[in-house]
């Protein structure tokens, strides 16, 4: 059996959460959903747990921090062609998402990046899977260069 991966968000508002993220293709799990949480369904293995404030407050006696204001992670997530990245990024945009930076290619890997309406930022790539040999150096270097790679 294939591992599940579940990240947990706080949010302030979650109707809009739910509608962002369908928006982009997801699905709501109706049986692990109430006015307090949704469970926001990617595909088989990936699911968001968008958490009312006072319900993600419940799992931690730290902090909860403002997404629109500071960082505590980065969500990477990888797609079967640049095409679909575009097409996410795309979705993204027009549902409310803040497209953050440009578009990054470094052979290997295609990568771009968007905030969610609350601020949570996701980073979409596509890894090159004919990508190696010679050409493995030549990215690292590109890698190394380039100061604006997050090496997700």
């Amino acid at each position: 059996m294939s591992k599940m991966i579940f990240i947990n968000l706080p949010v302030t508002d979650l109707d809009a959460t739910k509608a962002f993220y369908t928006a982009l293709g997801c699905s709501i799990n109706p049986m692990f959903t109430d006015d307090t949480a949704a469970c926001i369904v990617w595909d088989d293995n990936l699911f968001v747990m968008a958490l009312t404030r006072e319900k993600f407050a419940e799992f931690t006696k730290k902090p909860i921090y403002d997404p629109k204001t500071h960082a505590a992670a980065l969500y990477a997530v990888s797609f079967d062609s640049r095409d679909e990245v575009d097409d996410l990024l795309a979705k993204a945009v027009a549902a409310g998402g803040e497209e953050t930076g440009e578009p990054q290619d470094h052979g290997f890997m295609y990568l771009r990046s968007f905030t969610d309406p609350e601020g949570h930022t996701w980073e979409i790539t596509w890894m090159n899977p004919h990508f190696g040999g010679d050409e493995a150096a030549t990215a690292d270097e590109a890698g190394a260069a380039d100061s604006s790679y997050s090496g997700a």
